[in-house]
């Protein structure tokens, strides 16, 4: 079912001609120094994997992945990928990248089972980004140093945007605030994990929320991860489990914060076999990607996603995706939209 929040009174900054210009802008700017801060190299990436090779990302475990069958190959069924968690770490070793370089690419994704609204759609945009590490930076403090990075590119993306359109105020905090999801938990034991997510962010506009996917005190994740690409799982140098998190951003035409990249530190040998046991999924050890991990023949790496369409929304001080994409919607929604003054692509 589609949910769609009704922002206040509604009138976008930029009509269609230039909010497509300053779509093209945005990628284009933020893109170049996101490469430039984190040293990574653009790689052409595929839209589709074969089925059971365990490259595709399984999400949360539960989405249904986009497939079909391949004529020339006996009706083998490739799927649309969700992301490129897995693809990513194969390529670097492939192209036999150094530690401290890494790769980015535009990923498109279609995932079926999304529930639509102002911020999710049937396709995804993001930039996927994998660098090569050392095993002296598998640590919370560089995974934190990296994020600081990647901020530091959306506040110069955010500083010329606004010279470009006038009408656009600055609206991304000094720094990132750092918070574990045990953390949160403990400062709003009574709110569910989207309702601290919420608070946290209004107070602090720019926050990372570190340690998704494993059960916090009370046993419940804060969210869902697959266990075979973000290590969840290693106690880290501040006594709680996790090498991962999500950046998330307040976002006031909507009033709520917006998650713009999910990443971490990547699993090595030892925390993948003991996330596929903690997730009942030790079967997945015999796939190709995990079978070349357990064996060596994958670097250390962090990575992540930048959601492309989510990040142009922060900027262009939109109220819903479809303002930055084009993509389908139900008709009661598109009917809403007009009558809310929010035109959709």
């Amino acid at each position: 079912m589609s949910y769609l929040i009704k922002p206040k009174p509604y009138t976008p900054l930029l009509d269609l001609q230039q909010t497509e210009q300053g779509i093209k802008k945005t990628k284009e700017f933020f893109q170049q120094n996101l490469s430039a801060e984190l040293r990574l190299r653009r790689v052409t990436a595929p839209l589709f994997v074969l089925q059971g090779t365990g490259l595709n990302d399984d999400l949360s475990g539960v989405e249904r992945a986009v497939s079909f069958p391949i004529k020339d190959m006996g009706g083998a069924r490739a799927e649309v990928v969700h992301s490129l968690a897995k693809w990513k770490r194969v390529t670097l070793a492939d192209y036999h990248i150094r530690p401290g370089y890494g790769i980015y690419t535009d990923m498109n994704a279609i995932r079926a089972d999304e529930t639509l609204g102002n911020l999710h759609s049937l396709y995804v945009d993001q930039w996927d980004w994998e660098r090569v590490i050392t095993p002296e930076q598998r640590n919370l403090q560089f995974l934190k140093s990296i994020v600081k990075k990647i901020y530091a590119a959306m506040r110069r993306t955010e500083y010329m945007m606004c010279e470009q359109y006038p009408a656009i105020k600055p609206f991304l905090a000094p720094d990132v605030y750092f918070i574990h999801a045990e953390e949160l938990r403990r400062l709003y034991p009574d709110k569910s994990p989207k309702e601290r997510e919420r608070l946290i962010t209004r107070e602090h506009h720019t926050v990372f929320i570190t340690g998704i996917g494993g059960p916090l005190g009370d046993g419940q994740p804060h969210d869902l991860r697959a266990p075979d690409y973000d290590d969840y799982s290693t106690l880290n140098e501040e006594g709680f489990h996790g090498l991962n998190g999500d950046l998330l951003v307040w976002h006031d035409p909507l009033d709520c914060p917006i998650e713009l990249s999910s990443m971490g530190i990547r699993v090595d040998a030892e925390s993948l076999l003991r996330q596929l046991a903690l997730a009942g999924k030790e079967e997945r050890a015999s796939l190709y990607f995990h079978r070349r991990l357990l064996e060596g023949s994958l670097p250390l790496s962090i990575g992540g996603g930048i959601g492309q369409s989510r990040l142009c929304m922060i900027y262009l001080r939109k109220a819903h995706i479809g303002e930055i994409q084009a993509s389908i919607w139900p008709d009661d929604m598109k009917e809403e939209c007009a009558r809310l003054n929010i035109p959709l692509i």
